[in-house]
């Protein structure tokens, strides 16, 4: 049980999303034990963290955003790397400037990108956000008068995400400052890549709606080359993954002409 008696309120609740995070899920009867506080302090808690878009509130409890949107192979990876993807998100999210359009690919670490993003850039039309990617729209959608532009088409269960000839159209008609890039490997001579087609062709299309190309990928994707091609790494401007990357790997990558932050 923690010490209550030196915790605020507002230190209780950090805590019960840092809980939330982690276990995509609480209960108000292991909050209550934990921190040795009533059934109403912490349901007031709950209300208060929905209302700021921090978690969603359930019978008997809350479950993270994540939680309430991932299932079957998204799910899978949701839970891969999460301290890791934690971090790229983090990092990458600070290369975000205000006033710009912001494009947000698909994929667990794109949406740490949108979960990440400061405080101050989080207020009514700080910046313009585009995405086809259903968990950056959840958690974008959750802020107070976002600038959130979807676009739709053909759903991909297992992305959490739209495609095909629809949203192809859609992203067209649009041009953005930055877009953070997903996917599944990553090498030298292969650039980025991914297992499903739809996937490849619209962060082809949508590479190309950027002035700026920012890939995130931890560092188990580099070296991995995939079954299909999204774009060259010459298309690529900033690398964001972990420390734990091949210095090998790493080294390659820089000497093809991409700044690499190591998060």
């Amino acid at each position: 049980m923690a010490d209550s008696s030196a915790m605020s309120a507002q230190e209780r609740r950090e805590q019960i999303v840092r809980l939330v995070e982690e276990d995509q899920r609480v209960s108000v009867a292991d909050l209550t034990q934990r921190f040795g506080v009533t059934d109403a302090s912490i349901r007031r808690d709950l209300i208060l963290l929905e209302g700021a878009g921090r978690l969603r509130r359930v019978h008997g409890g809350a479950v993270s955003h994540a939680a309430r949107l991932a299932g079957g192979a998204f799910a899978t990876k949701l839970r891969l790397r999460r301290d890791e993807k934690a971090r790229i998100g983090a990092a990458a999210a600070r290369l975000i400037q205000a006033g710009q359009v912001v494009l947000f690919d698909s994929g667990t670490t794109v949406a740490q990108v949108a979960v990440q993003v400061p405080a101050g850039l989080r207020s009514a039309s700080a910046i313009t956000a585009v995405t086809y990617s259903l968990p950056v729209i959840d958690e974008i959608g959750s802020w107070e008068s976002p600038h959130l532009v979807c676009v739709g088409g053909l759903y991909l269960p297992e992305y959490r995400a739209f495609a095909g000839p629809q949203a192809i159209a859609g992203l067209r008609e649009l041009t953005a400052d930055v877009i953070f890039l997903g996917c599944d490997g990553l090498t030298a001579e292969s650039g980025l890549t991914t297992p499903h087609v739809l996937v490849a062709e619209i962060g082809a299309v949508a590479t190309g709606r950027a002035r700026r190309v920012v890939a995130v990928a931890d560092s188990s994707k580099l070296g991995r080359q995939g079954f299909l091609p999204i774009v060259p790494l010459v298309e690529i401007d900033v690398l964001v993954t972990d420390d734990a990357a091949d210095p090998v790997r790493v080294a390659e990558i820089r000497a093809a002409g991409v700044e690499v932050i190591l998060a």
